[in-house]
């Protein structure tokens, strides 16, 4: 598939005519995602593992057969280690709370990145308060990334678990998390990826990274709000406790005891988003007939020419590692004296959707001297076009602002 008829797939970018540059807070849906999930509601839906009715029985086919998708769409050794949240959020703070809590003693060390979400510090400083633990932080170096000296001094033999970015929210450096994890094995720590930013646009392959545990949210890939991934290795899952309790997660309730049921089961409690599961399948579905190499050589070109583009305004700051390689699909900057919100109210004003604000990463933004910035994030339905009315937009931004300054 061409770009323009990729493009195409897409109904809001059909029916607005904007350039959408916030991929990295959610994509757009393709029509084949949201034909999907209309076709569930309207020819399949029923309660999944409720009912011994054929309709039932369909909708737990669809639903257990998306687990098995995205078992081998990340390569999971065992489709009982896909275990479905409402997004990457829960599913970090189901492994801090079943994992964490439980594991975890005093003086037994954390070791986080300072480019982390929210979602992947704030359970942490849960559970190092909680169980005496300390929570310490690797920081990014001049290049916006981390040293090898910085990740051995400190991942040490006191660390028991290590959080860790894939590519960041808001930098968009590509953590090199195969040698953060070998290393970490070596020091006898656990690691949680977030992949949130990364699987919308590589390939990942937890087998090959040999992660403990890998979370994602659907919504980021082309998938509905409301779905979420949590990877684990089944000997982990296995000794982990339940996060949440209630329907379908059980084997046997007395009145005074119950027994779980087993993986993946014992994580899902209640009714699930099983449209949103179903449409996650979709998203993979369409993912793979585009292909990784095709998505990567389109954001590439686009990337690349946004990153020339904007080096060439003055009156601009950019936060992004000058190693290209190292760069996926994220660009933050400022104008020089003028506030994010603002530039993103000017930009909008001018069809560009940009975010603004820290991007839920306090600590990063406060590492780097500053409140917010805006973010153009990027994905393969984003053309050079889109990239010309950014700069165009900042332009006329500035030219608003600079009398002010």
């Amino acid at each position: 598939m061409n770009q323009n008829e990729i493009i195409k797939d897409f109904p809001l970018l059909q029916n607005r005519k904007i350039s959408y540059l916030d991929s990295g807070a959610t994509t757009q849906k393709p029509v084949q995602v949201i034909e999907t999930v209309d076709n569930f509601y309207e020819n399949n839906n029923a309660n999944p593992h409720r009912g011994a009715y054929s309709l039932s029985i369909e909708a737990t086919e669809e639903y257990e057969n998306t687990r098995t998708k995205i078992a081998k769409f990340i390569n999971a050794k065992h489709r009982e280690e896909i275990i479905f949240s409402k997004n990457a959020t829960e599913s970090l703070n189901l492994i801090a709370y079943s994992y964490g809590l439980d594991n975890l003693k005093k003086d037994d060390e954390i070791v986080i990145s300072i480019m982390e979400h929210h979602s992947n510090l704030v359970p942490w400083q849960k559970v190092a308060k909680t169980t005496g633990a300390k929570l310490n932080y690797m920081y990014i170096n001049d290049e916006f990334e981390l040293s090898d000296e910085e990740i051995e001094s400190k991942i040490t033999d006191k660390t028991k678990i290590v959080g860790i970015t894939h590519v960041s929210n808001v930098l968009g450096t590509i953590n090199n998390v195969e040698k953060i994890i070998k290393y970490a094995h070596k020091k006898g720590a656990i690691v949680v990826v977030d992949a949130s930013q990364s699987i919308p646009h590589m390939k990942i392959d937890v087998q090959k990274m040999d992660a403990d545990f890998l979370v994602f949210s659907g919504h980021k890939m082309l998938a509905p709000l409301g779905i979420g991934v949590l990877y684990g290795k089944r000997e982990i899952l296995n000794k982990m406790n339940p996060f949440l309790m209630g329907g379908d997660m059980i084997e046997y309730v007395y009145e005074q005891d119950t027994t779980f049921a087993p993986l993946p089961n014992k994580f899902e409690a209640g009714t699930q988003n099983v449209e949103g599961v179903i449409g996650l399948g979709s998203a993979i579905d369409y993912i793979e007939k585009i292909g990784y190499d095709s998505i990567s050589k389109i954001e590439n070109d686009v990337v690349s020419y946004a990153r020339e583009k904007l080096k060439e305004l003055d009156f601009i700051t950019l936060y992004m590692t000058p190693n290209k390689e190292n760069h996926q699909g994220v660009i933050s900057f400022n104008i020089n004296g003028v506030h994010p919100h603002d530039v993103a109210s000017i930009l909008d004003s001018n069809g560009v959707c940009v975010r603004s604000g820290n991007h839920c990463a306090q600590p990063l933004m406060r590492f780097l001297g500053i409140d917010s910035t805006c973010r153009a994030s990027f994905y393969f339905y984003n053309t050079i076009e889109d990239v010309d009315k950014l700069v165009e937009a900042l332009k006329k931004a500035y030219e608003m602002f600079r009398k002010y300054m």
